[in-house]
């Protein structure tokens, strides 16, 4: 596959190769749904979507929390499992296996689902469609809390949280329409590897451009910025490649940037610009893509290409 010209199906990430689903999730329609079905389980969650005011759209990678909002949901999570089968799991697997369990599905409605970015609580979630509670639940399935899977979440933030909705936690509330999981590992062995390079140098490189993004000063993926760069990130794999091929040539990664693009007059579009600079030289080549922001699914406008500053 030619990564210049291709971008990233979120599917492609999934453990088995499986492009048609996500953490064993369809990503189609689900057959059978009612139409009937309210599509926000809480009506503050959409607030801004019938208030004349232009929704603010997320698009952020982080890892997905429970908290026990109140003391009798802590005492009933206590009493399913006890009642579950959990010998030699860890805590984390044997919260997995309750919540799970379709029996207990009333306990994944009432617990709080927290996303953090970089270690810190930056969103309540709630999905659209109820049926969106199994990817929560699948969400917190990784081997252990050390090391567990990061998600991305795409949807509509709504207002602050009040103190009762999750024990005193005050953050925004994300009205969720997608939700992906996965390991950064099986993110980069999905990215199509240029034939030209081995897995042994590829890996390396795509590895430090996804944590430099991931780690760039406040990345809620709340921002035009911050939506642009995860969701380079997570589709486009040019970005990928170039930034291998640098290290190749004794560059360094020595910027990210994000501007508005000219072309923004009837669509928000971005540009992102990336630098980098020879470790001998201090030379610095520059190179740029467009991304179309306006909108809550972000997507590419321009592949990537040299960029020359304009004065």
């Amino acid at each position: 596959m030619d990564s210049e010209d291709s971008t990233i199906e979120i599917g492609d990430v999934v453990a088995g190769g499986d492009p048609s689903s996500f953490s064993g999730v369809p990503l189609a329609p689900r057959a059978g749904a009612s139409p009937e079905q309210p599509r926000v389980p809480c009506p503050s969650c959409a607030a801004g979507a019938d208030s004349g005011m232009d929704p603010a759209y997320v698009y952020a990678v982080g890892r997905i929390e429970t908290r026990i909002p109140t003391l009798s949901l802590e005492k009933e999570i206590a009493q399913a499992t006890a009642r579950a089968s959990t010998k030699g799991k860890t805590d984390r697997e044997a919260l997995h296996a309750v919540l799970a369990a379709k029996e207990n599905r009333y306990l994944v409605r009432g617990l709080c689902w927290v996303l953090t970015v970089q270690g810190l609580e930056t969103y309540i979630l709630r999905p659209r469609d109820p049926a969106d509670f199994d990817l929560l639940v699948e969400a917190i399935a990784g081997p252990s809390q050390i090391a567990p899977c990061m998600s991305l979440v795409i949807g509509t933030r709504g207002p602050m949280a009040p103190p009762e909705a999750c024990n005193g936690l005050m953050v925004p509330i994300v009205a969720f329409d997608q939700l992906y999981t996965f390991d950064s590992a099986t993110l980069v062995s999905a990215i199509p590897r240029p034939e030209k390079m081995s897995e042994k140098q590829f890996a390396p490189a795509a590895e430090e451009l996804f944590a430099r993004i991931m780690q760039m000063t406040d990345n809620a993926g709340a921002t035009d910025e911050h939506r642009s760069l995860n969701y380079l990130a997570m589709r486009y794999p040019a970005i990928y490649a170039m930034t291998c091929e640098q290290f190749a040539k004794d560059c360094a990664l020595s910027g990210v940037s994000v501007q508005r693009s000219d072309l923004s007059a009837t669509r928000n579009i971005v540009e992102v610009v990336i630098s980098y600079t020879h470790r001998n030289t201090d030379h610095t080549e520059r190179f740029f893509t467009r991304v179309d922001v306006t909108e809550e699914y972000p997507f590419l406008v321009s592949k990537l290409a040299p960029y020359y500053h304009r004065t």
